[in-house]
């Protein structure tokens, strides 16, 4: 269930910048990190309103967090919600173009 006190500049952390995530720009596709407690619909809402662009779909990963040792010590990062948007024809995001 989405959190009622989730606002729509609270749902998109960052984008995420990697080669990988690149790779499908070409394809309308751009990668976001976004809030765990966040929606599919929420997270269109937010990226229709702060870019001003039209959503096609959303496909979302819930990224499990990885094993990492640093000496003796054992911890795992984070664990956090990925979202791939795929915009509709004709659309872009001029701010994360070109960025790589």
């Amino acid at each position: 269930m989405a959190n009622p006190k989730l606002t729509l500049n609270d749902v998109l952390i960052r984008p995420i910048i990697t080669e990988k995530s690149f790779s499908g720009e070409e394809y309308n596709k751009y990668t976001f990190e976004v809030h765990r407690d966040a929606s599919k619909h929420l997270i269109k809402e937010a990226i229709e309103k702060i870019f001003n662009v039209k959503v096609e779909k959303i496909n979302v990963i819930n990224v499990k967090p990885k094993p990492k040792r640093r000496g003796i010590a054992v911890g795992r990062t984070r664990s956090w919600k990925k979202a791939v948007v795929t915009l509709v024809e004709g659309y872009r995001i001029k701010e994360l173009e070109g960025q790589h």
